[in-house]
């Protein structure tokens, strides 16, 4: 790898794949679990710290699920949502398409118009506070009764016209092909939303071709495992899929053994769109900024990566070209 040059923090950047729940701050988690009774084995944000350390996939998922279990008011939803626009526009974002877990929380207790609700209401509160624009892309549950996820699709339509862009699918991706969850995209897709599943992080080439025939993706969120077969990267570019990259997660969570072994690197030799993003960045003491460099030592220039997200957004025209219009005025040579 080569070292990427000072300087990237001004540039401007979009984000296509960031959890919300994976971006909340400890101080955040310690005030809300104290406001509404939730045990934590935490007291002070250093030990929420230790709390968060995970050993693989699994063990992330089991931590995530802990610490999100703070998240059981309409409000805390639009907290978290507002706080990380504060934290990404910093890094330069202008656009961002956030994820979170509709299921997750609905389980917890926390009805269904809530949670949707909530995240709504910061989508107004981040543009006005931060400059940046937030879409939301809800995800369903792959390891929840397929049922539950044409739910959650059935909400995510109902509410497009306040900001929900598109249909994902995360969790345990090897156990839970995409396959069985055609019907639950149908609807999405049907009802004006795009499908931007995960595929190819910790399952072969085989889970990105299934998000690409079964949920008819327009964005795959990692499909790293595509490096694997040339046939399907020549698919993907003729499609003009973008994939949703994030390097320090593909090494925390033991997808990749070291950020030089990274696939990004094939993928974009060989020709594949691909954008950058943090993933759940508090979990893994990350930031765009840090992404966009980890990218550009693999060989993504920034530019390229922005180009990607734009292409790769879901957004309306009128958004996409004001997101087009920063670009452009943006001295791309000066990095």
């Amino acid at each position: 790898m080569t070292a990427a040059p000072e300087g990237t923090r001004a540039c401007p950047k979009l984000e296509l794949h960031v959890h919300l729940e994976g971006t909340i701050r400890a101080e955040t988690v310690l005030r809300l679990a104290r406001r509404h009774g939730v045990p934590l084995d935490a007291k002070k944000p250093e030990d929420l710290g230790e709390l968060l350390q995970f050993r693989d996939f699994d063990n992330f998922i089991e931590v995530f699920l802990v610490v999100t279990g703070v998240l059981l008011h309409e409000d805390d939803f639009r907290t978290i949502l507002v706080e990380y626009a504060e934290e990404a526009a910093s890094h330069g974002a202008v656009y961002l398409e956030g994820i979170f877990s509709p299921a997750q929380a609905v389980r917890r207790g926390v009805g269904w118009d809530e949670v949707f609700g909530g995240y709504c209401d910061g989508i107004q509160e981040a543009r006005e506070l931060h400059g940046i624009e937030v879409r939301l892309t809800p995800d369903v549950t792959r390891s929840f009764p397929v049922e539950i996820g044409e739910e959650v699709a059935r909400y995510s339509v109902a509410y497009r016209d306040r900001g929900v862009v598109g249909l994902g699918l995360g969790g345990y991706e090897a156990e839970f092909p995409p396959e069985p969850f055609a019907d639950v995209f149908r609807i999405a897709r049907e009802g004006g939303l795009g499908s931007v599943p995960h595929a190819g992080e910790v399952a072969g080439p085989e889970s990105v071709r299934g998000a690409l025939e079964a949920l008819h993706a327009d964005r795959i969120r990692h499909g790293l495992a595509a490096v694997e077969d040339p046939g399907l990267m020549q698919d993907l570019i003729d499609r003009g899929i973008v994939l949703d990259v994030c390097p320090t997660s593909n090494l925390l969570t033991g997808v990749v053994a070291t950020m030089g072994e990274h696939p990004l690197k094939g993928l974009i030799e060989a020709g594949v769109s691909c954008s950058v993003s943090t993933d759940d960045p508090a979990f893994f003491n990350t930031d765009l900024t840090r992404e966009v460099d980890a990218a550009w030592s693999l060989g993504l220039h920034p530019r390229d990566a922005f180009a990607a997200g734009l292409a790769g957004a879901l957004c309306d025209d009128e958004t996409r070209a004001r997101v087009r219009a920063a670009g452009e005025a943006f001295d791309w040579d000066s990095l």
